[in-house]
Order: structure tokens, then sequence, then C-alpha cells
């Protein structure tokens, strides 16, 4: 059974960075698909964006171009860097990884 840990999260200005992490115990991500969803105010959860375990990267439209996902196998880590945060990217964010467990969420909120 796998623990994550999702931590980064906090609220920004408009323009700002952040960085999330998703740290996984009990369960070696290294041969996994892992993924970020969000759910935002009042909204159904989203596809965010997908690294494969050969480190492919596939982003959702809104997000393409200003966040960057990666992984640190060695680490256990699944990272996503955001930056120019719009008041859009609010929401709480999730990691699935391995299509099995989901992280227990953090709150992103950008304010302009």
């Amino acid at each position: 059974q796998a623990q994550l840990v999702e931590s980064g999260g906090g609220s920004v200005q408009a323009g700002g960075s952040l960085k999330l992490s998703c740290v996984a115990s009990g369960y070696t991500l290294e041969d996994c698909g892992l993924v970020w969803y969000r759910q935002g105010p009042e909204k159904e959860r989203e596809w965010v964006s997908s690294i494969s375990s050969g480190g492919s990267a596939y982003y959702t439209d809104s997000v393409r171009g200003r966040f960057v996902i990666s992984r640190d196998n060695a680490k256990n880590t699944l990272y996503l860097q955001m930056n120019n945060l719009s008041i859009e990217d609010t929401a709480a964010y999730f990691c699935w990884v391995c299509r099995k467990y989901w992280g227990q969420g953090i709150q992103v909120t950008v304010s302009s």
C-alpha cells in the first residue's frame, strides 16, 4: 500500500510560481506513469499533466508552456513546477500514481 505525501502548495499572486511535490513511500514509482489532477471550486476534477515511466510528458492545453512535470525515481517523487500562475489555476491538486494511488490533495490559491 503506497502512501503519498504532497507538498509545495499555498497562496501566490498571479504571475507567480509554485512547485508541487508528491513523495511516495511503500511503493516504487519507477515503472509507473504518474499524473497530476486538479479540482477547482465547484468544478469537476480535471487532468493536468502526465509523465510516463520513460519520461515523456503531456499537458492539458491550459497549462502547456507554463507547467513542467518531472520525476525523480531515486527520490520516489513526482513534481509539478507551475509558472505564470493565473487565478484559473486555483484548485486542489492531486497526484495519481501507477493508476492506483491518490495523494491527499494540496491547495493552490492564486490571487490577483
